[in-house]
C-alpha cells in the first residue's frame, strides 16, 4: 500500500463503518413518518407482510454510502469513478419513481441498462476478466450480468432483513480483502460504507419491518455491490466473486429458469424464491434469514480461502464446497417443515 491508501486501513475504515451506519439509522429514523404518508406497500397475495408498511428507506442507505465514501475518498486521495457515483443516483431515481407510481418494465429496463452501461463502458480497457475474449463482447456480457444482478438484489428483498444478511457478510469480505491487499481501494471504501449503511438500517427492518428499503434502496444496493463484486472480478479473482454472491445468484437465476420452463409471466411479481417457498413450508422469518447469514458467512470464508491460498485445487473445491452448500439450503427451504 501507499501512504494515501495506509490512511485507508482497520481503523479509519471501521470509524466509516460507524459514520454509515450512524447517519443511516438517522436519517430512516427522521423520514419514517414521511414514508408512512406517502410511500405506503400494501400487503397484497405476493407479500410476505401483512401489515402497510412504509418503504423507500434505501434513500437513507444510499445517502450514506455515498456521502462517507466520498468524504472519506477525498479525504485519502483515493478515486471513486465519477460514473458509478452518477449512476448509483440514476438508478436511484428510478426506484424511487416505481415506489412511487410503478414505471413500465420496458422503461425500467432501459434506464437501469444505461446506468450499468455508464459504470461498464467506462472502466479501463486493462479491466478484463477474460481477455481472450473481444473487449466489446465482454463488456456486453457484463452489461447483461450487471442488469440481471440489479434485479435480483431486488427481487429478493421480499422479506425482513433479507438484504441485511446477504450484504452485510459480502460487503464485510470485500473490505477485510481491501485490508489484504486483494482488492481495489474504491471497492474496498464503497463496500464498508454500504456495509455501514445496512447496519444502520438493520434495526428498522428487523421481524416485524417498521419500514422497507424500496426499490430506491434495493436497485442502487445491487448497483454498488455488483461494481465492488466486478471489481474483485478484474483484480483477478472471478471465483471469489461468484462464491461472494453465490446464494443470491443460485436462488434468484434457478427461480427465474423455473417459471420460464412452467411458461409463467417471469416478469411479473411473485412469491416463489426460494427463501420465499421456506415461509410458505413452515419456515419462521427468523430461520430463513439465520440460515441464509450463516450461509453467506460460509461463502465468505471459501472465497477468502480461494484468494489466499492462490491454488487452482483448492479454488475448484471451494467453489464445489460452496455449490453444496447452497444447494443444501436451497433444497431444506423447497420442503415442508414436518408438524
Amino acid at each position: 500500500m501507499n501512504p494515501a491508501t495506509d490512511a485507508l486501513a482497520a481503523a479509519p475504515s471501521l470509524l466509516a463503518v460507524a459514520i454509515a451506519a450512524l447517519i443511516s439509522a438517522l436519517v430512516t429514523w427522521i423520514s419514517r413518518p414521511l414514508l408512512q404518508r406517502y410511500a405506503l406497500a400494501r400487503p397484497n397475495a405476493r407479500s410476505s407482510h401483512r401489515i402497510p408498511t412504509p418503504q423507500g428507506a434505501g434513500i437513507a442507505v444510499i445517502a450514506a454510502t455515498l456521502l462517507v465514501a466520498s468524504i472519506w475518498a477525498a479525504w485519502a486521495n483515493v478515486a471513486i469513478p465519477s460514473a458509478l457515483l452518477g449512476a448509483t443516483v440514476l438508478i436511484a431515481l428510478v426506484g424511487l419513481a416505481d415506489d412511487i407510481m410503478s414505471l413500465p418494465v420496458l422503461v425500467r429496463l432501459v434506464l437501469q441498462a444505461a446506468a450499468v452501461g455508464a459504470v461498464v463502458f467506462t472502466a479501463p480497457e486493462t479491466a478484463r476478466i477474460v481477455p481472450a475474449l473481444p473487449l466489446a463482447l465482454e463488456r456486453g456480457l457484463i452489461l447483461l450480468a450487471g442488469v440481471w444482478f440489479v434485479n435480483l438484489v431486488n427481487f429478493m428483498d421480499g422479506l425482513d432483513l433479507m438484504t441485511v444478511v446477504e450484504v452485510v457478510p459480502v460487503t464485510a469480505a470485500l473490505l477485510l480483502l481491501g485490508w489484504l491487499g486483494e482488492v481495489s481501494w474504491p471497492a474496498a471504501l464503497i463496500a464498508a460504507t454500504l456495509c455501514g449503511g445496512m447496519l444502520g438500517f438493520a434495526p428498522f427492518n428487523r421481524p416485524i419491518a417498521k419500514v422497507f428499503l424500496g426499490d430506491v434502496g434495493s436497485l442502487p444496493i445491487g448497483l454498488l455491490l455488483g461494481w465492488c463484486l466486478l471489481e474483485l472480478a478484474w483484480h483477478g479473482q472471478p471465483a471469489a466473486a461468484l462464491l461472494l454472491a453465490a446464494y443470491y445468484l443460485a436462488d434468484s437465476t434457478l427461480t427465474l429458469f423455473r417459471r420460464i420452463a412452467r411458461r409463467e409471466p417471469f416478469w411479473s411479481a411473485h412469491r416463489t424464491h426460494f427463501y420465499q417457498r421456506a415461509t410458505d413450508n413452515g419456515f419462521e422469518v427468523s430461520r430463513v434469514i439465520g440460515e441464509v447469514f450463516l450461509l453467506n458467512l460460509v461463502l465468505a470464508g471459501l472465497a477468502i480461502l480461494t484468494i489466499r491460498a492462490g491454488s487452482t485445487a483448492i479454488t475448484a473445491l471451494a467453489l464445489l464446497a460452496g455449490a453444496i452448500a447452497v444447494g443444501l439450503v436451497l433444497r431444506r427451504f423447497s420442503r415442508a417443515q414436518a408438524s
